[in-house]
């Protein structure tokens, strides 16, 4: 029986990745480092800010890292200007006329969390927030996608998850969560060899609302 849809945020909710990438590589070439859309996509995309740097800033002291994403992240707060995805507010509004249970499950550090959802005016949307950067584990690992499910008394299979990373994917999916895929910064197929049971171009898209449909269709009566 589905009782819950799980969203992560950035490239998810909102298109992000654009500006993510941009000030990325900014931050990094003041450390004479140098990436690419495709070294963004396999090293920062969907992963937790401490492992990113820990991984592409080995040279710093944990206090430099620290200072560094902190600062990355204030540059993406100042230069942010958020619109929801396309379809996404129709699709909350779908979810609670049927008295679905809406949460998010992200990486993201709680202050991006808060200043996105605030600023996209759906923080009322979701009764739960969980932040992979608050638990011993983030995406890839299933944590965040089990945390939630716990939280909100749920087994898998009564819930439904949307992701658009390779992380976010691989996370709920080691959950045994069921996926939908956004594919908003990545490739459709990726996502789909990832283990997304269907993937769509944002939540306007016909076949998600069809999709979503026949899950509630199926419950028992």
């Amino acid at each position: 029986m589905l009782k819950a849809l799980l969203f992560d945020i950035d490239g998810t909710l909102v298109e992000t990745d654009t500006l993510h990438y941009e000030i990325w590589r900014q931050v990094l070439a003041e450390e004479g480092l140098e990436i690419d859309d495709a070294a963004y996509k396999q090293k920062i995309s969907g992963r937790l800010n401490p492992n990113i740097v820990r991984d592409l800033l080995p040279h710093l002291s944990s206090e430099q890292q620290t200072a560094f994403a902190e600062h990355k992240e204030a540059v993406f707060r100042e230069q942010a200007a958020l619109e929801p995805l396309n379809g996404l507010l129709d699709c909350l509004s779908w979810a609670s006329d049927r008295h679905l249970i809406r949460a998010v499950v992200s990486n993201a550090p709680k202050e991006n969390a808060e200043f996105m959802l605030k600023s996209l005016k759906v923080a009322d949307a979701f009764s739960l927030v969980v932040l992979g950067g608050e638990l011993p584990h983030g995406k890839p690992h299933p944590l965040p996608y089990q945390e939630a499910l716990r939280l909100l008394n749920l087994s898998p299979e009564e819930a439904i998850a949307f992701e658009d990373s390779p992380s976010g994917i691989q996370s709920a999916v080691a959950a045994e969560i069921a996926v939908v895929g956004v594919a908003s910064t990545h490739d459709p197929e990726e996502l789909k060899k990832l283990g997304a049971a269907i993937v769509i171009k944002d939540f306007a898209d016909p076949l998600l609302m069809k999709w979503l449909s026949q899950k509630l269709d199926a419950m028992p009566v």
